[in-house]
């Protein structure tokens, strides 16, 4: 989730069309697993914007973005898979709170989720760095 409720307004979702299939599919069949953040992602996969993945701009947070973030240090961390994910590796699963408020996010925007016992969390965007495999194809 972009926004926690009462925060501020949903900002725009810009997701591209192999990213939008695929995370569809996983929050669909994560339902009986992580009931909540498959919700959410689907609630973020109905509302996004979908554009062909050769458009997608490169300051938009896609699945493999290596993202710079302020809020916590200015960490780095890249968001994946659930079967990619590595805490110690900073690559966050996309079927986390924070992962699916990162999916379609763009540089210089806040994005807020409930963290556990409904605390509120945000970061901010700094930078995103295009996934390796789109770099490789332009």
């Amino acid at each position: 989730m972009q926004h926690a409720a009462g925060l501020r307004p949903p900002s725009r979702l810009l997701v591209s069309d192999a990213d939008h299939n695929r995370l569809t599919g996983l929050a669909r069949a994560s339902l009986d697993r992580v009931p909540e953040t498959a919700e959410e992602l689907l609630s973020e996969m109905d509302r996004a914007v979908i554009t062909a993945a050769a458009s997608m701009p490169a300051n938009v947070v896609r699945m493999g973005s290596t993202v710079t973030i302020r809020g916590d240090g200015g960490e780095r961390i890249t968001l994946v898979y659930p079967g990619d994910a590595d805490i110690t590796e900073n690559r966050i699963s996309v079927l986390t709170p924070m992962g699916t408020a990162l999916i379609g996010a763009s540089i210089g925007q806040t994005v807020c989720w409930s963290g556990r016992g409904g605390r509120e969390l945000s970061l901010i965007v700094e930078a995103v760095e295009t996934p390796a495999y789109v770099q490789q194809r332009s």
